[in-house]
């Protein structure tokens, strides 16, 4: 780490979506406070930055989203009811959410897209790089892709996003990075970014998921970018100017993923992401893969 690449200690985390794909059930619950077997998907965002040693914690939220601070605050009464219980266990759970990290909130407003959202902020972040989390992606805490976003960072400076290889006909579902090899293994130049392109379009395929380390110049490119794909100010949009004038905020870089990855931005694959984790818990996988196995024994 040099003078010229502070340590970064700022993740903000965009939650201000309406969640559409999953009402009715979203239509009084935020998205982000859906379970994943028993904790809401939000949680395991912020434990990542925590673990990552990201412990401010800057959410953007939007109307209806208050029991997302909610439940990062303390709960005395819930807390004092267990007590009288004797209920440690439960107790600790409940405390853990509070303790995670430093959480902070501002709201978005008027719904203007990604790029909209990472601008909102900029009165918190300030000069500093920073992280940005979204929630539709959960990392297992065995494969650090974050950790390893934040070391490139401080030795190259600029900034990282996440890559992931995806099938040809699955590229027009992300954003897309043309990209040079470095002599890292899992560290990539990117040269170029297009949102969502068609499989013919595409520069490569690699597809950008939910993890980005963002130098703070992208700020003032965010406030010139004009709406792109779907109307919306697209922060896929601002790092291409990074990706194509280094001049601007150092360079762009990708950490190219091959861990384990649970998508819970549509139906089935949040579905499938509780069953992966339900099946590798401890307490609960062992009667629960029993119970799997048998059921699709008969349904077969």
């Amino acid at each position: 780490m040099t003078e010229s690449h502070p340590r970064i200690s700022k993740a903000v985390i965009p939650a201000a979506g309406l969640g559409t794909r999953f009402l009715p059930a979203t239509k009084a619950t935020p998205k982000e406070m859906l379970p994943v077997v028993d904790k809401p998907a939000i949680q395991y965002v912020v434990e990542e930055a925590a673990s990552a040693g990201l412990d401010d914690v800057l959410m953007i939220t939007g109307r209806n989203k208050r029991p997302l601070e909610d439940h990062f605050d303390r709960n005395y009464e819930l807390e004092s009811a267990l007590q009288k219980k004797g209920d440690a266990a439960r107790l600790a759970k409940v405390q853990e959410s509070s303790d995670l990290a430093t959480m902070h909130y501002v709201r978005q407003g008027d719904p203007k897209g990604l790029g909209h959202a990472v601008l909102c902020a900029a009165p918190h972040v300030g000069h500093e790089p920073f992280a940005v989390l979204l929630g539709d992606d959960l990392i297992d805490p065995r494969d650090p892709l974050l950790q390893r976003m934040v070391e490139v960072q401080e030795q190259h400076g600029g900034s990282v996003i996440a890559l992931m290889e995806v099938a040809p006909e699955q590229i027009h579902m992300y954003g897309c990075a043309a990209v040079e090899t470095t002599d890292d293994g899992d560290v990539v130049k990117v040269t170029g970014l297009v949102e969502k392109p068609d499989a013919a379009d595409a520069p490569s395929n690699y597809a950008i998921i939910g993890r980005y380390v963002l130098d703070p110049h992208i700020f003032g490119i965010l406030r010139q970018t004009e709406p792109g794909r779907g109307g919306e100010i697209q922060l896929t949009d601002a790092l291409q100017q990074l990706a194509s004038d280094e001049k601007i905020g150092g360079p762009v870089h990708g950490v190219v993923f091959k861990g384990r990855r649970y998508d819970t931005g549509d139906r089935g694959d949040y579905l499938r992401a509780i069953v992966r984790l339900a099946c590798e818990r401890e307490d609960l996988g062992p009667d629960f893969r029993t119970w799997l196995r048998s059921y699709v024994a008969e349904e077969m």
